[in-house]
């Protein structure tokens, strides 16, 4: 019996040096990690500045290169960072839950808040939203500083803003950003590259903390849009009706296209 004693003894304080260990290196919980990624910067125009110990900084790469190691690193369940037409996003695949999550913990970021989707082209917004407009109306708005918020479709990942039946949908004006939606062939999960309350980002070093956390950073530059308002969001998922969720940087032209052109009417003034 005390030789039984002794053993049980021992081996719980194994049990429990493993426990720690493991939680230590990211086995337990799932979501820790034990190191950093090792970062790529990949540059689609030239910068300049010293990088971290942890960044491989590449040489101005061919586009097609710079896509095809960016999109890899979205298959693999990563996240990234992206310019897009407004200010430097985090993307990843919308329909991986643990990409989602990775999101969420990258930017400390309220689980109730939703992440909007990015898509390539007009075509694809049909087979994850549910649109009450013309298409012409969203030709008009897109590609655009807009985010239209539409009714999920089924087929949407149901860990992606499980809370909500609705989604906005983006299509930036900008090349890359939509040749990744269409290299990956589904959506992307896109929200501001910046830790939540703090400001928006125009250029890459702008968010150098969080680079530890992300498999590849696109430098694009600096964004033109000196604003940081992010994108408008307006939400169509009402028939004939719209509402403005947030004014972002493309509220009036907007506002014109949907009341102007397509006789739309405010829910906020019904």
């Amino acid at each position: 019996m005390k030789y039984l004693r002794t053993f049980a003894v021992v081996f719980n304080k194994y049990r429990a040096a493993r426990f720690s260990h493991a939680a230590v290196c990211g086995v337990l919980p799932e979501r820790a990690m034990c190191k950093p990624l090792k970062t790529k910067v990949l540059t689609l125009s030239p910068a300049a500045g010293d990088e971290p110990a942890f960044v491989t900084r590449e040489a101005r790469a061919d586009p097609t290169d710079i896509l095809s190691c960016t999109a890899k690193a979205l298959k693999d369940g990563h996240v990234v960072a992206v310019p897009t037409d407004t200010i430097y996003g985090l993307a990843c695949l919308a329909q991986n839950a643990g990409a989602v999550r990775k999101i969420y913990d990258i930017k400390s970021r309220n689980e109730q808040k939703p992440l909007a989707i990015c898509v390539g082209e007009i075509q694809d917004i049909y087979k994850y939203c549910k649109v009450k407009v013309k298409e012409e109306l969203l030709a008009d708005l897109l590609p655009g500083p807009v985010t239209l918020v539409f009714e999920r479709s089924q087929i949407l990942n149901k860990e992606l803003n499980p809370f909500t039946r609705l989604v906005g949908v983006r299509i930036p004006d900008c090349t890359f950003l939509r040749r990744l939606c269409q290299t990956c062939k589904e959506p992307l999960a896109l929200t501001s590259a910046n830790v939540s309350a703090q400001s928006s980002t125009l250029a890459v070093h702008e968010f150098k903390d969080l680079w530890p956390k992300l498999a590849v950073v696109v430098d694009g530059g600096p964004i033109g849009d000196q604003s940081r308002l992010g994108s408008t969001v307006v939400d169509l998922s009402v028939h004939s009706r719209y509402r403005i969720i947030r004014a972002g940087c493309a509220f009036s032209s907007t506002v014109d296209v949907l009341e102007g052109k397509y006789g739309l009417s405010s829910l906020d003034l019904g």
